[in-house]
């Protein structure tokens, strides 16, 4: 059988195929919304390259947006800045705003190891710099402050032929944060304003060279009173056609945002490497 990550004879980096992930909803390379230790593009141990990317969500009572860029240098640094805006579709009018919006910076330093080769995988330190540009929304529900820095720690590993003889990816990392809704509704609250240490994860079999289909997890903390916060959850379907073009569709399973229950819906996001 063909090896689903063989390597392609030309493009934007020398790294084997689909071994950036995609662009997560908060700019660092990952799934849809759990990071991964592996580092953004194609760019190998004496290259750099990135990726460009635009997403969104239309869930029952928001739009999810994510438009962002990645630098990956010689497969050991990545660099990303981005914005993450949640359009208040049905609290807009009540609120007297229409949209909450964050920049987010992020740095991921991969520590050690190889996702394909090493037996431990591949282990990556990470941190994501926050910051809302309109407090009066989160201020309003009980936040702490408009800026916040999340810690991670990822662990990824591919395993040839394990599912039905197809190769399997699994990620699990920690997140050290204090974050309400990632950020979009400010950080810490009337019930916690202290860092607290979160679990997320990743499984994703790869059907064919092209194609990869997933779920993901990824625990929250509940630091507002006036709006409690759920777990997150997603069912992903990637299309990477070829190395300059990587194309993501989930199904968002969000719980409660800002007292609106249930939040679900599809997802869409559009990556390019270089």
């Amino acid at each position: 059988m063909m090896l689903v990550l063989a390597q392609a004879q030309a493009g934007p980096g020398s790294r084997l195929w689909a071994t950036g992930g995609v662009t997560t909803i908060e700019g660092s390379a990952g799934g849809g919304i759990v990071p991964w230790a592996l580092l953004s593009g194609y760019a190998s141990d004496e290259e750099w390259g990135g990726t460009l990317a635009v997403s969104r969500a239309e869930l029952d009572d928001y739009t999810l947006g994510f438009t962002g860029l990645t630098l990956n240098w010689r497969n050991r640094i990545e660099l990303s800045a981005g914005r993450q805006t949640l359009d208040l579709d049905t609290l807009g009018a009540d609120l007297g705003e229409d949209e909450l919006v964050q920049d987010i910076f992020g740095l991921k330093i991969r520590l050690q190891g190889d996702a394909v080769y090493a037996p431990l995988g591949q282990w990556s330190l990470g941190l994501q710099h926050k910051r809302t540009r309109e407090f009066e929304v989160p201020d309003a529900a009980g936040a702490g402050s408009d800026s916040g820095t999340d810690v991670l720690l990822a662990g990824s590993r591919l395993f040839f032929a394990a599912v039905m003889d197809r190769n399997l990816l699994v990620n699990a990392t920690l997140r050290s944060t204090r974050a309400n809704q990632g950020g979009l509704l400010g950080f810490g609250g009337d019930r916690g304003d202290s860092h607290e240490l979160m679990l997320e994860s990743s499984l994703g079999v790869f059907l064919s060279r092209r194609w990869l289909v997933g779920a993901e997890y990824r625990q929250k903390p509940d630091n507002l009173g006036f709006a409690g916060e759920d777990d997150w959850h997603d069912l992903f379907l990637v299309w990477i056609p070829d190395r300059h073009l990587t194309v993501t569709a989930a199904w968002l399973s969000l719980g409660d945002i800002a007292g609106l229950e249930d939040q679900q819906g599809a997802y869409l996001s559009l990556q390019g490497s270089f």
